[in-house]
């Protein structure tokens, strides 16, 4: 049997993180001692061991215990999901990297200005391999997430008043939300 002490310092987990486990129920220690401490099996060690290898993967808490309890998901389906998750993250930091190559590039060292215009940008998305569903995937994040950086975003690139109306309101209609 192992404490929870045990289990922390073979895994590298705080007692806290433990205890959260024990609570949302995906790793319940197996029996207590008559002081009512924590006492876990092999088997509780060997399903800690797949949480955080899912925990590594970047899985969520909650599809591994769906995972570990039930047959309802597969694991490959998880993994691919999240390959492809992961696939589109990196995707997105290529043209963030490459953007700021680029901004680099353009840098006006005596007046410290950043010069992108919008053909600029366009070309480093899709040279990032962004297609245009993505870039206006990224344009409807950025309208959520902040409308008023979104707008100064535009304003920066050197796009009329009338085409960021534009492209502002399209990126509202494609989150299906009204104006």
């Amino acid at each position: 049997m192992y404490t929870i002490g045990n289990l922390c310092r073979e895994f590298k987990l705080s007692r806290s993180t433990l205890l959260y486990y024990d609570s949302i129920g995906l790793l319940v220690a197996s029996q207590r001692t008559r002081g009512n401490y924590r006492q876990y099996s092999e088997e509780d060690k060997k399903r800690l061991s797949q949480i955080c290898a899912f925990r590594e993967a970047g899985v969520p808490l909650n599809e591994i215990k769906d995972l570990l309890d039930t047959d309802e998901k597969s694991e490959s389906d998880v993994l691919e999901r999240r390959l492809s998750e992961l696939n589109r993250e990196i995707k997105y930091l290529r043209f963030q990297q490459k953007m700021i190559v680029e901004m680099l590039k353009k840098k006006n060292p005596t007046t410290k200005k950043m010069l992108l215009d919008k053909q600029v940008f366009v070309t480093v998305l899709k040279q990032s391999g962004l297609d245009d569903a993505m870039m206006d995937r990224f344009h409807s994040q950025l309208e959520k997430n902040s409308p008023d950086s979104h707008h100064f975003f535009l304003e920066f690139l050197g796009i009329g008043d009338k085409e960021i109306e534009n492209i502002r309101k399209l990126s509202r209609q494609d989150r299906k939300e009204p104006d």
